[in-house]
């Protein structure tokens, strides 16, 4: 249950490119800091952007290595500006003191594919109100597109405390997944920062249903071109839509409260309806929680339990 205290988040709807070249990249950083500015003027503690909101959302056809669809070739990103514009994009977040939850590739220099093939992860970073990159979560669940051509699939859940509060991450299609949304509530989460590159309407039902399932808020981030279909927004313990951005391709940013008392059904859900669903499961022998720690470390490629895909990825201890 979180604490009584209310938390102000933003969740931004920015234009999303396919791209990962520097100017797309520069683009890019430039409109998340202008965005992280108007969040801290609405006195916003957290501010959370969509799936590739900084590096985009790479093209598989215009990243593949070869003349037809082929594995990416990752050289054809920028990652000296990518770094760049990380690095400022923290500084700003320590200068106005606020959280920040970004979604970009990461490169990474451990796990390798049997041919040799280095893949970077889909991520998203989470950077302190000190100016640091203090969390990282890699997209455990990635699509066939997405293991096939572009990247190295995470593995473990990500749980960080603000204020109180604590949050879980998600990416995409894990939306798809009721285990995973299942799985940060055994681990006590309050909110689930969700981000994501799609077009689904249903992606906006499955949210709600998720929140409403395990009584938990649930933050909705989506590129402004993808609005059409759900735009960006709140959902509360209750499932319902507590705030939503515009739906005709604007960018903009969703200001919200997430507030305990802030209606009866929100008040009901949390402290009612979680706590009877958990007793439930007892009685089932169910377990409540594996392991209901927060993130302690991030931002590094540490060894990590391999994941179970089978005899597509290892690990490569060299570094």
């Amino acid at each position: 249950m979180p604490t009584t205290e209310s938390f102000r988040i933003a969740v931004a709807q920015q234009t999303v490119g396919q791209d990962p070249s520097g100017p797309q990249i520069r683009r890019a950083g430039e409109r998340i800091r202008e965005l992280m500015r108007e969040a801290e003027r609405h006195g916003a503690r957290m501010i959370q952007f969509a799936e590739g909101a900084l590096s985009s959302y790479p093209d598989k056809r215009l990243m593949s290595s070869t003349a037809d669809l082929g594995p990416a070739d990752w050289s054809k990103a920028d990652w000296p500006v990518l770094e760049e514009e990380l690095s400022r994009t923290a500084a700003l977040a320590g200068h106005l003191r606020l959280w920040t939850v970004l979604g970009s590739v990461h490169r990474s220099t451990r796990l390798v594919r049997p041919d040799g093939e280095r893949r970077p992860y889909n991520s998203l970073y989470v950077i302190s109100d000190t100016g640091r990159l203090v969390h990282r979560y890699d997209k455990r669940l990635i699509s066939h597109s997405e293991l096939s051509y572009l990247y190295a699939p995470g593995i473990d859940p990500l749980v960080f405390e603000v204020d109180g509060w604590r949050f879980g991450t998600a990416l995409c299609i894990e939306i798809n997944f009721a285990e995973v949304f299942a799985e940060y509530e055994r681990l006590d989460v309050d909110c689930v920062l969700f981000s994501s590159f799609s077009e689904d309407p249903m992606f906006g039902v499955l949210a709600r249903g998720h929140a409403a399932a395990n009584s938990n808020w649930m933050t909705f981030s989506v590129p402004a071109q993808c609005s059409a279909a759900v735009p960006s927004g709140v959902v509360g313990p209750d499932g319902r839509w507590i705030a939503q951005g515009p739906t005709d391709g604007t960018e903009s940013l969703v200001v919200v409260d997430l507030d305990p008392a802030d209606s009866e059904p929100i008040d009901i859900a949390v402290r009612h309806r979680r706590p009877w669903r958990r007793l439930v499961r007892q009685r089932l022998g169910i377990p409540h929680s594996e392991e209901p720690a927060v993130a302690d470390t991030a931002g590094s490629d540490r060894p990590r339990t391999p994941a179970r895909i089978a005899g597509t990825w290892c690990h490569d201890e060299s570094g």
